[in-house]
């Protein structure tokens, strides 16, 4: 996109006459933004009472598009409630409407709207590089910007393909997986030439030509001459053999076992299918499930699914058309990407991706031939996946009903927050809050608490109280600033949408139970139900016991499936919470009292280390012998000696 064309311009909040969360008044703010909104290409965006991007779109004339939203009645509900909400209306023009297209996916993805087709878990995958910047290339994983020089392959659907394709490479063509910088300091080979899977350039067991030779075979078989490279080793193996060099075509037929075993993965390759793409997506109940499959060199490196976040309404061809421009706003799109469905702006995304990838980009929907059964092999696994997907939301939604006609709740629960805490003997004390919903767990949604009231920490029911206080008071605060926003004239707006739990589980017995209910009133929450759960005899599971507030505690079969689903709700927060505190730990134990002492850098800290054996012995040590340590002068002597004998400023 050009910059020096880009406009913005804002239209802002209505006078306070007409109340903002109504469709009239959305529907005039837009209004009046079509006065001064121009006719040319570009990008819109619509904006809540709080400054939060409801929603991003793009258009070929923006006028003639924005203009379609005053026309409530023939929105959908998903775009009147979007107009409903909104009262900013923000624009940003380009030159065209690829620009704009491009523009429109990175703000989605960076912005989130709430009503945009949103494609969650959208990882970057991991590559196999060779590098090139070392006489000694290195084979290695790869993840992120290919800013290394060498050469890269991939991606790869998974971290696990990666390796398993790295350690069969180097059983074939033996390259080195060393960093350089191990390279650098070897003195003898390592176990990975003893067990034969790198010839030790490091130490000059093999030339620089035959280990060149070596990495230009690796290379061939990652660029697709598979079958090539293997019938050259095994030219080599029948001519080892016939010389009667029994050892060497040994080593040949190993590598030929390797070689084949990366190809037994590769179980869909199509003739004349070098560089490709396979989107395929499936759509029901309201769901869409989309199937990646990635081709390089003629080879499948395997496939990932994905299920965006979407209006039910929307046909699965614009879901699809949103993925696609999304999922490649952070990789390179190959020359060639196969889609299930034929896209109404199949042209203008090609024409987008192939500016992002400096070079010519194809959209194609197969309708025959070898590239359609691709397709719908893949249209198969996306299906199969949807099928998955919805059998563990329908048994999530039937345990989480469970739950609520255990514990007598009013409806089922839809946000399941659990709470446990961990330290050792007070030390590193953290508090840790997991959730679950009717998709399952919500990791992005985990929250972790340092304790820091001061005694609070080893006293599980204060590190309770502080953890409650905490959450739950910063909770009332957005929503009390939410509703304010909502409804500013106190006329009835609509529902605040701070995460409020249905439910509360607490790791442990009566006395969490007492210190949670406590926090609760002192804040004024009570419609938020509490339950503890706490270990059976000699901590059994199966045997745990559930406190509620307004009945005696209770036990639950030991083979009922709630039981199992409110062991594994406590298992999670408890596995959060002892990874964050042996976190918290591991970085203590790199820390030093020295790092606190002001005016002491990484050298002067080595020295006085040197000197004395331990920071304990520099605490304890005299002003003299400070002055004695290389580096330390007498300023500096005197500011160390104070900071540990309490004499400072």
């Amino acid at each position: 996109m050009s910059g020096d064309s880009d406009e913005l311009l804002q239209v802002e909040e209505p006078p306070a006459g007409s109340p903002p969360g109504r469709i009239a008044s959305g529907a005039e703010v837009i209004r009046g933004a079509l006065r001064t909104m121009p006719l040319g290409p570009g990008v819109y965006r619509m904006l809540d009472a709080k400054g939060d991007v409801l929603y991003v779109g793009k258009a070929r004339s923006l006028k003639r598009r924005v203009v379609s939203y005053t026309h409530v009645d023939q929105l959908s509900t998903r775009l009147r409630r979007m107009v409903a909400d909104t009262v900013t209306v923000e624009i940003v023009t380009t030159h065209t409407e690829v620009e704009a297209l491009l523009l429109e996916s990175n703000l989605i993805k960076r912005l989130r709207p709430r009503y945009n087709v949103l494609l969650r878990d959208d990882k970057s995958f991991p590559d196999i590089l060779l590098t090139g910047d070392h006489p000694f290339p290195q084979i290695t994983k790869h993840r992120g910007s290919r800013n290394r020089p060498g050469r890269y392959f991939g991606p790869f659907a998974s971290a696990g393909s990666v390796n398993r394709t790295i350690v069969a490479l180097q059983r074939a063509f033996l390259v080195r997986n060393c960093a350089d910088t191990v390279f650098a300091q070897r003195t003898r080979p390592c176990l990975q030439h003893q067990i034969k899977r790198c010839t030790a350039p490091c130490v000059g067991r093999v030339t620089a030509a035959d280990y060149a030779a070596q990495v230009a075979d690796a290379e061939a078989f990652l660029s697709g001459r598979s079958r090539a490279v293997q019938a050259a080793l095994v030219e080599r193996m029948q001519a080892a053999s016939e010389a009667l060099d029994f050892e060497s075509a040994a080593l040949y037929r190993d590598r030929i076992r390797a070689l084949t075993q990366i190809q037994a993965h590769q179980d869909i390759n199509v003739a004349g299918l070098d560089d490709a793409d396979v989107i395929a997506a499936h759509q029901a109940g309201g769901h869409t499930c989309i199937q990646v499959f990635f081709f390089r060199g003629g080879q499948n490196l395997g496939n990932h699914p994905y299920f965006p976040s979407h209006d039910r309404q929307l046909p699965v061809e614009e879901v699809l058309a949103a993925f696609v421009g999304q999922f490649y706003d952070n990789k390179m799109p190959p020359p060639l990407i196969l889609l299930s469905h034929a896209l109404a702006e199949q042209d203008l995304l090609a024409e987008a991706l192939a500016i992002r990838a400096e070079r010519k980009v194809e959209l194609v929907a197969p309708q025959r031939g070898d590239r359609r059964k691709l397709v719908d092999h893949a249209l198969t696994n996306a299906r199969e996946a949807h099928g998955r997907r919805l059998a563990e939301s329908a048994t999530q939604r039937q345990l989480l009903e469970g739950v609520a006609r255990v514990f007598g709740l009013p409806a089922t629960p839809e946000r399941i927050e659990i709470y446990d805490n961990s330290h050792i003997q007070g030390t590193h004390a953290v508090g840790a809050m997991v959730v679950a919903g009717a998709e399952g767990f919500v990791k992005g949604a985990y929250r972790k608490f340092t304790i820091r009231a001061p005694g609070a920490a080893g006293d599980d029911f204060a590190m309770m109280r502080e953890v409650f206080t905490r959450r739950f008071a910063r909770a009332l605060e957005e929503r009390g600033a939410e509703l304010d926003a909502a409804d500013p004239d106190g006329q009835g707006g609509e529902r605040a949408r701070v995460a409020w739990p249905d439910l509360v589980l607490i790791d442990g017995g009566a006395g969490q139970l007492s210190a949670a209910q406590a926090v609760l009133a002192d804040l004024g929450v009570s419609d938020v139900p509490l339950v503890a759960i706490a270990k059976g005899p000699d901590r059994d599971a199966g045997r745990e016991r559930f406190f509620t507030a307004d009945r005696p505690p209770i036990s639950l079969e030991p083979r009922d499936p709630v039981l199992y689903f409110l062991q594994r709700l406590r298992d999670e927060a408890h596995r959060f919470a002892i990874g964050t505190h042996r976190a918290k730990r591991t970085k203590a134990l790199g820390q030093s009292p020295l790092d606190e002492v002001p005016g002491i850098g990484p050298r002067r800290k080595r020295a006085l280390l040197h000197h004395f054996g331990s920071a304990r012995a520099v605490a304890r040590a005299g002003l003299a012998d400070l002055e004695a340590v290389a580096g330390i002068n007498k300023t500096v002597a005197k500011m160390i000696y104070d900071f540990f004998h309490g004499n400072g400023p």
